[in-house]
């Protein structure tokens, strides 16, 4: 009854770390199948890669063919920068939260223009050097009217429009 009991040293992986490797190259090559042609475009990779990806669009509808093929992709995805192609995928994933967040800086900023006014308004200028000063200086000061009158803030809106396309 004498088992011999192995030991395994700090640089071997275990098989189970191993599948789990292979299936996240597996998930991120079907995350690359149901990009678009424009979107993948943009992320790095190799021309067999791409071959790859375009196999797997043509046969979609022919499950037991597509499932092989994207378990060929997670192999050729063994051989890539696979830190890049998953550092693009979640910016063409997260492309609506990142629009989202800008525009909540932004109406940071206004409301920083409207409370300090010209100081603000000098550092914005200087940063964008496009904007027009008396038509910035003109919607801060209309939009501070209407915050100490309390109505409707319908300049400060205006603001937020001009500053949107040249700030973002």
């Amino acid at each position: 009854m004498n088992k011999k009991v192995e030991t395994i040293s700090q640089d071997e992986i275990s098989k189970s770390q191993i599948k789990r490797d292979a299936q996240a190259l597996k998930y991120i090559g079907l995350k690359l199948i149901e990009l678009n042609k424009k979107q993948l475009a943009k992320i790095p990779g190799s021309d067999l890669l791409f071959h790859a990806i375009e196999v797997a669009h043509k046969i979609r509808n022919k499950h037991e063919a597509l499932r092989r093929q994207i378990q060929y992709i997670g192999k050729v995805l063994r051989t890539e920068d696979i830190d890049a192609i998953r550092l693009m995928l979640d910016k063409l994933n997260n492309k609506h939260q990142q629009l989202t967040h800008a525009t909540q800086q932004l109406k940071l900023l206004r409301d920083a223009l409207i409370d300090q006014g010209d100081p603000k308004i000098n550092a914005l200028l200087n940063t964008f050097p496009c904007l027009d000063r008396q038509k910035l200086r003109q919607l801060v000061r209309q939009a501070n009217k209407e915050k100490k009158a309390e109505k409707p803030a319908k300049a400060a809106n205006d603001l937020l429009l001009y500053l949107k396309p040249i700030c973002l």
